[in-house]
């Protein structure tokens, strides 16, 4: 497993995995964003096979979780969990205090493995995942990346 930098050249395949993944993708333009402006984008190759990918804004002393996926063939193999930690790592080496993510209360594989990482469970943004039917509230976790806060 290799976790390295997204490139314009990902875009596709990372967009296949995200179709795969999401009733509500997102678009390419999204993805292209992410890179032009300089988040944290990252993707996961086991062998030749791109796995997963993650994206993570840093600034205000706080890191956020944007987007983190695996693909179906390659969950459960502790993908996501190396890519969080990676992700988190960065973030203490910019000097990030916190770091947050937005989760859908149905999702409750994801809930659990961010449960393990520490974060804790902060607010609830009502309505904000698009959903079959309507809209689902996501749930705001948060993890104190530093002992000793300024």
């Amino acid at each position: 497993m290799q976790i390295r930098p997204m490139h314009e050249f990902d875009v596709p395949v990372v967009i296949a995995i995200e179709q795969e993944a999401y009733q509500f993708p997102w678009s390419e333009g999204i993805f292209r964003d992410c890179l032009r402006v300089g988040y944290v984008c990252r993707v996961v190759d086991v062998g030749t096979t791109m796995a997963g990918y993650g994206i993570m804004s840093l600034g205000a002393g706080e890191a956020h979780i944007l987007n983190i996926c695996v693909r179906a063939e390659f969950r459960r193999l502790g993908i996501a969990r190396a890519l969080m930690t990676y992700l988190l790592s960065r973030a203490r080496s910019a000097g990030m205090r916190e770091a947050f993510l937005e989760v859908r209360p149905s999702n409750t594989i994801a809930a659990h493995l961010y449960a393990t990482l520490n974060f804790e469970k902060v607010g609830m943004r009502r309505g904000y995942y698009q959903a079959v039917g309507g809209r689902e509230d996501a749930a705001v976790m948060r993890l104190i990346l530093e002992s000793n806060p300024r």
